[in-house]
């Protein structure tokens, strides 16, 4: 009895620690997209700093392809020690449930969250010579006919459908693979409206070559004031994407206690604000069960939101 005793005691202090010395060797952070992308660019700022106060190096390893599952699936098989990170965007974790067949996860169930990086706003953009001034007026104008809409991802087509919903127009979605393309077509009126991401219309917006009538938050943006909110038109209109950091869900409470700890402290810093509102984003910092709930909630909203306009996983 007495050796079991001790053994049982020794299997505790070891326990302890491993958990106190984590992490002892480089973490690897997995973006399940492509280079240059906002996630990408994002968690290779945040990472860094991350880096550099837990005192072991972070690889960031894109594994795009298949709408972002081939990362997801190399963070869910990686072993639950802490040491295989991920970056996600609502898109994998809110969006593709609900858009994308037979995913191999479990966003609620598979990741728990580290800390929430930020928030972006999408615009609502019309070629700069469109008769549009408000997206009341834009309502205005499709009356008898389906708006032409562009969407380079399944988040801003729900989105759009959102804004539909409320405004009480109809669309037809036209999709593509990126922004550029998008913006090419609205540029050349070829499409009514698109929904994108906002930071990527300002420098188009600021010429006049585009006009966006509104954007999607709480809030108006410092860049441009004089642009409404949707929701101060239609109340009930939110969207928002957004990046968080991920680990698979069994990795020990102490380990992620240890990586959230330090991404707070990163995030409120002065660097770490100016990063985010210089790409027209604001800061998410949500510890991890505040980003649970938030996730979760996102999820719910948004498949009612799939399931009003008839959208199905395919």
């Amino acid at each position: 009895m007495k050796q079991f005793c001790v053994a049982i005691g020794l299997m505790l202090a070891a326990a302890a620690v491993s958990a106190q010395e984590y992490p002892n060797r480089p973490l690897k952070m997995i973006v399940p997209f492509a280079q240059g992308s906002a996630v990408d660019y994002s968690t290779r700022f945040h990472a860094e700093k991350l880096s550099q106060l837990i005192g072991q190096p972070i690889v960031v390893e894109n594994r795009p392809g298949a709408n972002g599952t081939i990362g997801l699936m190399a963070v869910k098989d990686a072993p639950a020690d802490g040491y295989t990170l991920l970056a996600a965007s609502n898109s994998p974790m809110t969006v593709h449930p609900w858009t994308v067949k037979n995913l191999p996860y479990d966003p609620n169930k598979d990741f728990r969250p580290i800390c929430g990086l930020f928030r972006g706003q999408a615009g609502f953009v019309v070629p700069g010579n469109s008769s549009a001034k408000s997206l009341k007026d834009l309502g205005a104008a499709a009356a008898g006919r389906d708006l032409m809409v562009g969407t380079y991802a399944a988040g801003y087509t729900l989105f759009a459908h959102l804004y539909a919903s409320q405004a009480g127009v109809k669309l037809t979605i036209v999709p593509y693979k990126g922004l550029s393309q998008a913006m090419t077509d609205v540029l050349g009126g070829r499409l009514d409206l698109t929904l994108v991401d906002v930071g990527g219309a300002l420098p188009f917006a600021k010429d006049g070559r585009v006009r966006v009538l509104a954007v999607s938050g709480e809030n108006r943006i410092s860049q441009l004031p004089d642009v409404p909110t949707a929701r101060e038109i239609y109340p009930g209109y939110l969207a928002y994407t957004w990046v968080s950091f991920f680990t698979r869900a069994e990795v020990p409470d102490a380990h992620v206690k240890k990586l959230a700890d330090a991404m707070q402290k990163i995030l409120a810093t002065t660097e770490a604000k100016e990063f985010v509102l210089k790409h027209g984003a604001e800061q998410m910092p949500l510890e991890p069960d505040a980003m649970a709930k938030f996730q979760l909630g996102e999820y719910e909203r948004l498949g009612r939101i799939a399931q009003a306009a008839g959208i199905k996983p395919e």
